[in-house]
């Protein structure tokens, strides 16, 4: 079964929280109901207590998808790592979620201002030794029912294309991916991501819908800006918006036929004051929707 989700960062940005601070929290959650999304992610406005979170977003009939993790493999051991996770864990769990969004952190750029073409680069072995560490810490995930996704993110060791091929190649069937199309189109330059999305389907466990203004790319990466001057800048956009460089219709097409069953979230950050959430969260999923219905995408 597909299910549709949004994200709060739409409204509500995590890393620069002065974006959407005037929303209020019911304001954001009414607007996701109505819209139609099923669920939505995490968010820092988000209650941390399990049932508190179940029962806030069940008053506005949307169910929990899951949130970021931020990992430090890194930086600690996978025994440190397990115990730190395992709150986390249990939120997800008492929740009826079944993945767990992780991206390594520990030496991330995206929340800085540095220049975004100076992300963090791992050499092959370093590569090699960070699969089999998250490899282990999926399968500790794993046995408690709950899928690894793993988010290759602009600024991160896990960014471009040859970089989701290292990390996927180091890990094992533990870990799988989630498909952020707009990280996969800034951190490939503009590149189709449909190959990325074929090449790893059978490991995919969660998916971003999430586009690109290609323009705006250009100019970020020319300037020497960082990631969060992108996103004020309006780098990312919905599905649907005839200034996104990203055809979604080829990508659900490979969803349907390889019988993804799982969420589609809409994780688009802007500035809300210049792009209204409502309006483009709502042609998001209206495009999402029409482009499945006519694949009989289900």
């Amino acid at each position: 079964m597909i299910l549709y989700g949004a994200n709060p960062i739409a409204w509500a940005n995590d890393d620069d929280q002065t974006l959407g601070a005037h929303i209020p929290t019911e304001h954001i959650l009414q607007e996701a109901s109505t819209i139609g999304f099923d669920g939505i992610e995490n968010g820092h406005r988000w209650p941390d207590d399990p049932e508190e979170l179940r029962q806030l977003l069940a008053s506005h009939g949307l169910k929990f998808i899951s949130g970021w993790y931020s990992l430090n493999l890194l930086a600690q051991s996978v025994e440190d790592e397990k115990k730190a996770i395992q709150p986390h864990l249990d939120k997800l769990k008492h929740n009826g979620c079944k993945v767990c969004i992780a991206c390594e952190t520990s030496n991330t750029i995206q929340g800085s201002d540095v220049d975004i073409s100076t992300s963090p680069v791992l050499s092959a072995d370093e590569m090699n030794s960070f699969g089999v560490k998250v490899e282990e810490l999926a399968a500790f995930c794993a046995q408690q029912g709950i899928d690894l996704v793993y988010h290759h993110h602009m600024g991160t060791v896990v960014e471009t294309p040859s970089q989701i091929d290292a990390f996927m190649a180091a890990t094992g069937p533990a870990t799988k991916l989630l498909f952020d199309a707009g990280h996969c189109y800034f951190g490939s330059k503009g590149e189709d991501p449909a190959p990325v999305l074929k090449t790893y389907i059978d490991r995919v466990g969660h998916f971003h819908a999430k586009n690109v203004r290609p323009a705006v790319m250009q100019d970020i990466r020319a300037n020497g800006s960082s990631f969060m001057d992108g996103v004020r800048a309006g780098v990312f956009t919905v599905p649907g918006d005839h200034e996104g460089g990203i055809d979604f219709h080829p990508l659900l097409t490979i969803l349907k036929e390889a019988g993804y069953q799982g969420w589609i979230v809409i994780e688009a950050e802007q500035d809300p004051e210049v792009h209204n959430p409502f309006k483009y969260q709502s042609l998001g999923l209206n495009t999402l929707k029409a482009i499945a219905n006519e694949l009989e995408l289900t």
